[in-house]
């Protein structure tokens, strides 16, 4: 069995074997500072009280949006001070994509958590320049990648010098337009020893559903998550927003930041439950 993989050091925490579900959480895109500020205020708030180790995410730049003209962020240089501000008013790790390897040495200082977008979870030179950072990095696995095949990531990371490395599952296409979360692959991940994340807010996405923007289904959200919980991730990914239909990116599929509290409440409970009495080290 790969139900659990063996615990490690996690920002003075533990991952991994039967330690709860860490967080990654915040709104998609940087949008403006107070948006910033009210999103990690509350996520912080709610993971304190349930004790859930917190990491707060946003985006400066996105750079696969579907349409040029579509809302980018704020770019590299504004954005390493929002999350300079974030970081130092709430005291919580922080983790932004990037698309190009000139990124890396700007953000190092301030990053707690590289993030490949899954685009190019195979782009070596990407991968490699920030793993030689010492930071953790955390690969989204590409729509088109077999699990088995993110032991190759893991590699690469290992012989850049870190052993910092997670992978986050954010579903697989299924036919054109469509994605589909396979449980399957969790466990198949878990035989590399790969910490797993589950995003369950891009896994909600309908590529290209909505013309020249990503469509996607939130209302199956909780039902993923739940269903990634009870094979044993090591962290959630969701991206929140107060008003996610407003939201200059990923609107579909962003969740209701006043819902978050009670959906983590049940994951956290359904988490301790399996992995307390039904996985298996």
């Amino acid at each position: 069995m790969y139900d659990l993989i063996e615990e490690r050091e996690f920002f003075g925490k533990k991952i991994g074997g039967r330690n709860p579900f860490f967080l990654i959480s915040g709104p998609c895109v940087m949008e403006n500072k107070d948006l910033l500020d009210r999103v990690c205020g509350e996520m912080k708030a709610i993971c304190d009280d349930l004790g859930i180790v917190y990491i707060f995410k946003s985006s400066f730049d996105k750079a696969n949006r579907s349409s040029i003209n579509s809302y980018r962020g704020p770019g590299l240089e504004e954005g390493r001070k929002l999350l300079d501000f974030i970081k130092n008013k709430y005291n919580v790790p922080v983790l932004t994509d990037i698309h190009e390897t000139i990124q890396v040495d700007p953000l190092k200082d301030t990053v707690d958590i590289f993030q490949i977008p899954a685009f190019l979870s195979r782009q070596t030179d990407l991968i490699a320049k920030a793993a030689e950072t010492g930071k953790w990095v955390n690969v989204k696995k590409g729509q088109f990648m077999a699990p088995d095949d993110t032991r190759h990531i893991k590699t690469k990371i290992q012989e850049s010098g870190s052993e910092k490395y997670m992978v986050t599952e954010r579903g697989a296409s299924f036919g054109y337009g469509n994605l589909v979360f396979d449980l399957r692959g969790i466990p198949m991940m878990h035989k590399h020893g790969i910490p797993i994340v589950f995003d369950g807010t891009h896994s909600a996405q309908l590529p290209g559903a909505a013309g020249n923007i990503t469509g996607g289904l939130r209302e199956f959200i909780p039902h993923m998550m739940r269903g990634a919980v009870s094979v044993g991730v090591e962290g959630l990914f969701m991206e929140v927003h107060p008003d996610p239909e407003k939201a200059l990116s990923d609107a579909t599929t962003q969740f209701p930041l006043a819902k978050a509290k009670n959906l983590l409440t049940q994951l956290l409970e359904l988490d301790r439950l399996v992995k307390t009495k039904f996985l298996e080290a």
